[in-house]
């Protein structure tokens, strides 16, 4: 009697180790992470900076986490199983654990990295899907000018996404702020001469020629509504002195479009000048070389 009460109760403890198990199969522990080396699946989302299981299919995941598929942002194939709703993360024995929109995990809420905005919220490579919150690869191809698809810092030309095109003129030579250049402020993806003729309204009778720049560029940040409010822009002299330059406040000089801003620079040079050689940038962008001939 005493051998069976006690066959009776291992079984009961054995059920109830089963029962433990199972549940602790379905929570999810979030560990650091930024490399792969430093997870023990070999995959860290080193967007968010935290490991992520590898799975085949749904059924090797936790049910707060039942998605499995590749990550959205990664260079890598392995699938790694993600949550995909708030609720789902609630079925655990947590009722305030949140998806988390750039770690894919569930997590305590504000504890992971903020939705990106914009470009410069990802990484090199990366672009931000500002509906989503998202960060995925760049496309390699495009349709169109300016950035299009493209990552932040490089542009549309000919249906492939590329950097702009790498200054080598003397403006840049000897342009003694290159520290001032960078790849997080307006990106000037074109310029281009427009016009030249003689304006001695708007030019001095030393310099009657009147030559109209093109500039066109995008940014992530909003442009200003006038010409009159733009800051940190600046063209280059062969000798590498910044100045501000000159544009008119009457319609059809500054044409913003979105991202994009199309502006138009004008230069007073002699009567007898056919070519000159300028350079272009904002403050955080790129530099642009140009060699104006009219």
């Amino acid at each position: 009697m005493q051998l069976r009460k006690m066959m009776v109760m291992l079984a009961a403890l054995s059920s109830m180790s089963l029962a433990l198990t199972a549940c602790g199969d379905d929570a999810t522990t979030v560990d650091s992470c930024t490399s792969d080396t430093d997870c023990s699946s070999g995959f860290c989302n080193t967007t968010a900076g935290v490991c992520m299981e590898t799975c085949e299919s749904a059924a090797d995941c936790p049910d707060s986490e039942k998605e499995c598929a590749v990550l959205a942002g990664s260079s890598k194939t392995q699938k790694v199983c993600q949550c995909k709703t708030d609720e789902l993360c609630k079925t655990d024995d947590s009722s305030t654990l949140v998806c988390g929109t750039v770690s894919k995990r569930c997590e305590e809420p504000g504890s992971g990295p903020a939705a990106c905005t914009k470009d410069a919220d990802c990484g090199a490579g990366n672009t931000c899907n500002t509906t989503t919150g998202e960060c995925s690869p760049a496309a390699t191809t495009c349709t169109g000018e300016g950035k299009a698809t493209c990552s932040y810092g490089n542009a549309c030309y000919s249906g492939t996404c590329s950097a702009p095109p790498t200054p080598t003129c003397e403006n840049y030579q000897n342009f003694g702020n290159k520290a001032a250049l960078g790849t997080t402020g307006p990106i000037i993806f074109k310029v281009a001469t427009t016009s030249a003729a003689n304006d001695t309204n708007f030019c001095p009778a030393s310099e009657p020629k009147r030559v109209k720049i093109t500039i066109s560029a995008y940014s992530d940040t909003a442009w200003p509504a006038t010409s009159a409010e733009l800051s940190g822009f600046f063209y280059v002299l062969v000798n590498g002195t910044p100045r501000a330059p000159s544009i008119s406040s009457s319609t059809g000089n500054y044409t913003v479009s979105g991202n994009r801003a199309d502006i138009v620079a004008n230069l007073c040079v002699a009567s007898t000048s056919s070519t000159v050689s300028l350079g272009y940038y904002f403050t955080g962008g790129n530099f642009a070389c140009h060699q104006a001939n009219y």
